[in-house]
């Protein structure tokens, strides 16, 4: 026998009646349940889960926890407010009683919440103390996502599509701080909501006649691609001398709202204006510019997304979603998957691979696998490997059965943590003798790269932008000490939304970047190429484009100068380039202010807020502030910058603008129109404040370098500086107070630079690259000229 059975071998003894019956027919460890099936993403509601006591009953001093990813953004919840926002509360509900049966003991429950409270990716936590006695099986704990019933809003969930999230109890069912999981997680779909704007994805540079491909989207307030809305509109195209031709399309009736516009060909030489709009529908129209060349067989930019997560390892939904996503909605022509290398199970790895090498279609969509080694910064920090070769990735061991992953580690193994290839040095070592088949591209992500670290024939690329924030700084670093990397930009995509798509609102604070890649060939073999020669540059996620030149030389070469021949650039934009600098590694070098040459107004002034509190995790600035004139009413403002719905700007009153929004290596701008600048002060105020990662979030943490900024000018003092800054202990943390130009800034912009006029010293050489910035805040890179003098 496998089982005891009391009724043939305990003899007599005394036992609730019915009770051992009832309760070995309960699942031991209990169960959990939902009232909701499925939320649309971002909206407001209560939900409530209730976990029934197992078997196993609940002993004095056991807690619970309610456990879900770390990447979901779900606001954070609170328990000091119960008629405030994302309220939660835990009530305790006894069961019935057999004869004989004793009442449980428990006097409360205590609710709290833990950013960090259990096991990665299990992260976020809703902790249930039980206090004062113990539960019975078949009690139950009702825990109320966003309580209601004290006049609360409810609670904000996820702002992304997520199908299967995923909400795991674990219970502490003898107290002894030993948790074990309740099998049978609660699973919700996350659905997009109503359609709010159309988008239109296309090449930026095009051949003239060079056939390409437009999509067109629909996507809710959240950045969701809307789904199963077969709107009619019509897509036009605007030639440079404003003939037009009519397209008209309909969104998949299945699936994504999209539709995929092919073999588009365009003649006339200059920029065509491309406008789409649907029919009966309080849907926004979108805009986008192509801008065709005829300089003959050039093939057009490329635009890649070498970063991309999914929940193979910490990412949102399957692979085969994420690079469907990539290919389909957001229309990119280069894809990079990534495993997060210490959590990937091999069987898993094994079957991305060989879904990456189907989907991998030359001339259409570039798919790579590659994995995101996780050392601490102190080992050397994230590095990202793509694989570039057709042949088996040596992963997770090498030719020699040696561990390649920084360490093993993941949900399914109960293991002591031990090392792999740890630090850094070890990865070099395992990828060095190929480096024509590897791209490593050190990052700044949750753990930063720490470039003490460096692998010249590796490296070649550098992330200066992904969904964690922009980082200029690292890009400028690298080339100070002397690196010859190129400038790359990347989602990062924990939410499935790769290719330059909008961010959440935890830690992932800003748009995922795209990078661009001019190749020879449009192929695996073509874009490595171009990759590994830093043919590259780097956007926030728009298909701009940017390109620097030196005669022969493209961005990303090494030579030495020859003559005097000035440096070449041109941008191509969307909403107007109001600065383009050129640096020389960490120096800025030279630049132009569009606004000043277009001609500053008199009476608009634009306030400019950026950056990042610290380098490493959790970094976001949170500002919450207000804009005030005396001596001049605010006619008018607009606001640039801001991602998502919980970003906002409004008027209080005729002379005061309030806003709150964040920054993470970003900048947020907020112009305005006044009556008058002569005569007028202008002040800004705003607390500073730091992401809650412990505590109340209805208690702000300020900052602690600088919890407070307060800037303050007069108008006419303005008027003879031209701008006013103020720079804040952090990474680029900064405010800005300047004149604009009331003119439309240019969309394409090229220009030459003469070198000889810079003076830069002789004899060594120096790392020349641009950066941009339009007027709504987006930025380009390009990849540095690396020339000797």
């Amino acid at each position: 026998m496998n089982t005891f059975d009391p009724k043939t071998e305990a003899g007599t003894y005394i036992a609730p009646q019915g009770l051992y019956e009832r309760n070995k027919s309960r699942p031991f460890l209990g169960s959990l349940t939902a009232n909701r099936r499925e939320l649309v993403a971002g909206e407001w509601t209560e939900l409530m889960l209730t976990y029934e006591v197992g078997g196993s009953g609940l002993a004095d001093g056991a807690w619970l926890k309610l456990a879900f990813k770390f990447y979901s953004d779900w606001a954070l919840f609170q328990t000091s407010d119960p008629a405030g926002a994302n309220f939660i509360s835990a009530e305790y509900l006894a069961g019935e009683l057999v004869p004989g049966q004793s009442p449980a003991t428990v006097q409360s429950l205590k609710v709290r919440f833990d950013q960090k409270g259990h096991e990665r990716p299990f992260q976020k936590t809703v902790i249930v103390d039980v206090i004062d006695g113990y539960l019975n099986p078949g009690d139950r704990i009702v825990i109320r996502l966003g309580d209601r019933r004290q006049g609360g809003p409810g609670t904000r969930v996820q702002s992304f599509v997520e199908k299967d999230f995923q909400f795991r109890l674990f219970i502490d069912p003898l107290g002894s701080s030993k948790f074990a999981e309740v099998p049978g997680d609660v699973l919700l779909d996350f659905i997009p909501g109503e359609p709010s704007a159309l988008q239109i994805i296309t090449p930026r540079l095009v051949g003239s006649e060079t056939p390409f491909d437009i999509i067109v989207r629909a996507d809710d307030s959240w950045g969701n691609t809307c789904r199963n809305l077969p709107l009619s509109g019509e897509l036009k195209l605007i030639s440079p001398l404003s003939a037009e031709q009519t397209i008209p399309f309909t969104l998949a009736e299945q699936g994504w709202a999209i539709v995929r516009l092919q073999n588009i060909k365009l003649a006339q030489h200059g920029e065509w204006k491309i406008l789409a709009q649907v029919e009966g529908a309080a849907v926004t129209s979108a805009q986008a510019y192509v801008n065709v060349s005829t300089e003959a067989g050039a093939l057009r930019p490329l635009y890649a997304d070498l970063h991309v997560h999914s929940d193979d390892t910490v990412g949102t939904n399957d692979t085969l979603y994420n690079l469907s996503y990539g290919r389909d909605v957001a229309g990119l022509d280069v894809l990079g998957y990534t495993a997060n290398d210490f959590n990937i199970t091999e069987q898993r790895w094994d079957k991305a691979v060989e879904l990456i090498h189907q989907l991998n279609e030359p001339g259409r969509f570039v798919c790579y696998p590659g994995t995101e080694w996780c050392g601490n910064s102190c080992a050397g920090g994230d590095r990202n490997i793509v694989f570039l070769r057709d042949s088996k990735p040596l992963f997770p061991f090498d030719a020699h059965g040696r561990l390649v992953r920084s360490f093993e580690w993941n949900e399914f193994t109960h293991d002591t943590l031990k090392p792999g290839a740890w630090p850094v040095d070890d990865l070099y070592a395992a990828y060095a003798h190929d480096p024509e088949g590897h791209l490593m591209m050190p990052h700044v992500g949750g753990r930063r790269c720490n470039l003490d670290w460096h692998h010249p024939e590796l490296e070649r690329l550098i992330e200066v932008s992904s969904a964690w924030g922009q980082f200029h700084w690292v890009y400028a670093e690298a080339l100070q000490r002397g690196y010859r990397v190129g400038a790359a930009a990347n989602s990062d995509e924990h939410q499935g939304r790769c290719g330059g798509g909008v961010p959440a609102t935890a830690v992932f604070g800003s748009r995922g970047g795209l990078t661009g890649v001019l190749a020879e060939k449009f192929d695996r073999e073509g874009v490595a190429k171009a990759l590994r020669a830093r043919h590259t540059f780097a956007t926030t996620g728009e298909r701009s484009f940017a390109s620097l030149r030196h005669g022969e030389h493209l961005m990303g070469d090494v030579y030495t100068l020859e003559g005097s021949a000035p440096v070449q650039y041109q941008l191509l934009g969307d909403q107007g380039w109001e600065e383009v600098s050129l640096y020389d590694g960490d120096k800025l070098i030279w630049t132009r202010n569009l606004h000043e040459e277009l001609g500053l107004s008199n009476d608009r002034i634009r306030i400019r807020i950026g950056g990042a509190r610290i380098k490493d995790r959790y970094r976001g600035a949170y500002w919450t502030g207000e804009i005030q004139t005396t001596g001049a009413t605010i006619n008018d403002f607009n606001v640039f910058g801001l991602d998502h719905p919980e970003q906002v700007c409004w008027r209080e009153n005729a002379t005061t603008i309030g806003f709150r929004t964040d920054t993470n290596g970003d900048s947020d701008s907020i112009e305005l129109q006044v009556s008058q600048l002569a005569g007028c002060t202008i002040k800004l105020h705003s607390r500073i404040d730091s992401y809650i990662k412990v505590g109340d979030p209805l208690q702000p943490q300020p900052y602690v370098h600088a919890p407070q900024v307060e800037l303050e000018l007069k108008g006419d003092d303005l008027i003879k500086k031209q701008f006013v800054s103020k720079e804040l202990p952090g990474a680029e943390l900064k405010v800005t107070i300047e004149r604009i130009t009331y003119k439309e800034l240019p969309r394409d912009l090229s220009g030459l630079i003469d070198l000889n006029a810079l003076k830069l010293e002789p004899n060594r050489e120096h790392s020349l690259f641009i950066a941009a910035r339009q007027r709504d805040q987006s930025r380009i890179w390009t990849s540095a000229l690396f020339v000797t003098l």
